[in-house]
Formats: C-alpha cells, sequence, structure tokens
C-alpha cells in the first residue's frame, strides 16, 4: 500500500491555490504534466465534484473523478482508471487553510498498484515519484 501526504504552506492567497489546484485543464503548466483534459464536466461547477479529468505524465495516465468539491477548502479524488498498471485508490484529498496571506495546503494519497509479486515495491516506487509530484505541483503554484 502507499500513502503519500504532503503538506506545504505556500506565500499565496488560499483562492489563488485553490483555482490552480482544481482547474484540471491546466495542469499541463506544471512540471512533468504532458496531458490534462476535463472529460466530463461537473455537476455545479466545471471542475466541481463528477467531473472526470485524465492526467498524463510520460506513460502514466490517471483518470480521476472529483467527488467532493468545497471552493476554497477541500477537494476530493478518485482514481478510477490508471495506465500503464491498475491503482486501487482509496483516498485521495487536497485541504486548505488559510493561514494569513498563505495557505496551508494538506494533500493526501493512498492506496496499492494491482501487480502481482512486484505489487509491493512498486508502492514504495509510487510513494516516492507521488510525493516528488506534489510537492513540485505546489512549488509551481507558489511561483505563479
Amino acid at each position: 500500500m502507499f500513502r503519500i501526504c504532503v503538506e506545504r504552506t505556500l506565500a499565496k492567497d488560499i483562492d489563488i491555490v485553490f483555482e490552480a489546484i482544481s482547474d484540471h485543464t491546466r495542469y499541463h503548466r506544471f512540471p512533468g504534466v504532458d496531458k490534462s483534459i476535463l472529460v466530463e464536466l461537473g455537476e455545479q461547477e466545471k471542475n466541481g465534484t463528477g467531473a472526470l479529468r485524465i492526467i498524463g505524465a510520460g506513460p502514466l495516465e490517471l483518470t480521476e473523478r472529483i467527488t467532493r468539491f468545497e471552493r476554497p477548502a477541500r477537494m476530493h479524488y478518485h482514481i478510477e482508471k490508471s495506465r500503464p498498471f491498475s491503482i486501487m485508490h482509496t483516498k485521495g484529498e487536497i485541504m486548505l487553510q488559510p493561514a494569513g496571506e498563505r495557505t496551508r495546503v494538506t494533500w493526501v494519497s493512498e492506496g496499492h498498484i494491482k501487480a502481482p509479486l512486484v505489487g509491493p515495491i512498486l508502492d514504495k516506487l509510487a510513494e516516492r515519484s507521488f510525493t516528488k509530484a506534489f510537492n513540485s505541483l505546489l512549488k509551481s503554484i507558489e511561483r505563479l
């Protein structure tokens, strides 16, 4: 099983941070992301609850559904499909809290990679690479 928890305080207003995190169609501006497509619109907002997005980074492609969307404090998501390996995703949460003119971000993702014998090894690799990717994305938002 992998468990990723990235906590970071950004020198940006909470509304700016939330918009950058929730606007999936602009993820291509983040390092390593070469595909970001909004496949289905959300129920109340374009990128809100119910939205379906595809995020690609090299050979990795994730199809994610937004399951909870509370502007500007919370967004939950669930990986419905992935390739080149299958991920059983059990938790995806991004929580934001104002800290004066700054924003505290907590990003949690949990699950496991479904692969006989090598699954636990791939979980550890995923934990490291996703932690690095989440940190990189948040650093990029701070530079906006």
